[in-house]
């Protein structure tokens, strides 16, 4: 992926990002931005602790203009400067009619599920539970011959834990020849889906050989995680990394309407598609979680290698989860990363557009929406609207971000 262009999951293929988000990307490159202040003192029409009104006024007016360009009726936002939570605000109504959304409330986060299993897989590694090399499927693999019939498809057997991880697995692709897997067969739980991928669609190139992106990659490396720690994956997650974040809010969405769960937004549909017709749940490890920006701006500084809040992860293996891949240096191991060190995932599902960063000039945030319009660029709008917010900050506030130390 070049370094001016932004992945898009909802279109599988990655789109220009705008001169001036390309702009603000290099301006972010190892320094903190223009017109930032360090430290957070007070200045003239400035009370501690608070922005400057006419700034915040007007990145009120960026969202509100996103939302109604793009018909979004929820639109949630967290921002940490330095490992602290500096601004948290949403805007619009949780379900669409009457009930106001909070900072709170809980969305969908699609595909940005996807860095939170590479941060646990990273920790298993660390740990000397599993390695980047370990094959997967096979005799003497971690998941042997638990899932469909052996002798296996061709290059089945020489897919490693690492080619899961940077989408170099050689197939199962939701912008391949072949169906995405994972929006198919909606009655089969993970291991009937796997089993039958396994025997019905043949990897079309050999593993490392090139860049294609994987829902079902994803989906195999949860099992993995299951398999190799004899805990389910989501609470494995929660026990290993998100509650060491400080976060408890964060678990597996349901399906339908009837599954929404306490705080969480209603999902709205655009051109025809229906937010509610997914098996979200078994998306799991590669599209399955729910959260608030804050948690994951909570996750995001555990895991930035600032000095600021101690990260769950070692410096190097911070360093190996963020490095691009030899066939695609834009895309690491569950994150989209570029040469200015900023490191991201983006997210998209009917009713869902979402986005995590960690920039290299301090700064995390999210940003989520309840929904989705198709032909649009949302996606881009929400990462252009983040990046320009935080260009009007001159004086950021203070603020502490609730985690543990």
């Amino acid at each position: 992926m070049k370094t001016d262009e932004l992945y898009d999951i909802e279109r599988g293929r990655t789109i220009p990002m705008s001169a001036t988000t390309r702009r603000t990307f290099l301006a972010g490159a190892g320094t903190t931005f223009s017109g930032m202040a360090a430290s957070t003192p007070t200045i003239a029409g400035q009370r501690r602790g608070d922005f400057i009104p006419a700034e915040k006024r007007e990145m009120q007016e960026m969202a509100t203009d996103l939302m109604a360009k793009n018909d979004v009726p929820a639109l949630s936002v967290a921002i940490a400067k330095d490992d602290r939570l500096v601004y948290a605000e949403a805007f619009g109504t949780a379900d669409g009619k009457d009930e106001k959304l909070t900072p709170g409330h809980r969305f969908r986060i699609a595909s940005v599920s996807k860095p939170v299993t590479s941060v646990a897989a990273m920790g298993l590694i660390e740990r000397g539970k599993l390695r980047l090399s370990d094959r997967v499927f096979g005799k003497g693999a971690v998941l042997g011959t638990d899932f469909g019939k052996s002798p296996y498809g061709l290059h089945v057997e020489a897919v490693t834990i690492e080619h899961l991880l940077t989408h170099t697995a050689g197939g199962w692709s939701n912008s391949g020849p072949d169906p995405d897997p994972m929006f198919t067969h909606p009655r089969m739980n993970h291991a009937a889906l796997i089993s039958w991928t396994l025997d019905n669609l043949p990897l079309h190139d050999a593993p490392g050989a090139k860049h294609a992106y994987s829902n079902f990659g994803f989906c195999v490396l949860g099992r993995v995680i299951e398999k190799i720690t004899g805990t389910g994956y989501a609470e494995y997650v929660r026990k290993e990394v998100l509650i060491p974040c400080g976060i408890r809010a964060m678990e597996i969405a349901g399906n339908t309407l009837a599954d929404r769960k306490p705080m969480e937004v209603v999902y709205h549909g655009q051109g025809n598609e229906n937010p509610y017709g997914m098996q979200v749940a078994r998306m799991d490890a590669h599209g399955g979680w729910i959260a608030t920006p804050s948690d994951l701006v909570r996750l995001l500084v555990r895991v930035d290698g600032f000095p600021g809040k101690r990260d769950i992860l070692k410096p190097e293996t911070i360093k190996v989860m963020t490095t691009g891949s030899t066939t695609n240096p834009g895309y690491a191991k569950g994150w989209i990363v570029n040469r200015q060190n900023n490191w991201w995932h983006n997210g998209s599902l009917p009713g869902t557009i979402t986005l995590m960063v960690r920039t290299s000039g301090g700064m995390c945030w999210a940003a989520l929406t309840n929904t989705r319009k198709p032909g649009s660029r949302l996606s881009g709008d929400l990462d252009r609207l983040v990046w320009n917010m935080v260009g009007k900050v001159s004086v950021w506030p203070g603020g502490e971000l609730n985690v543990t130390s």
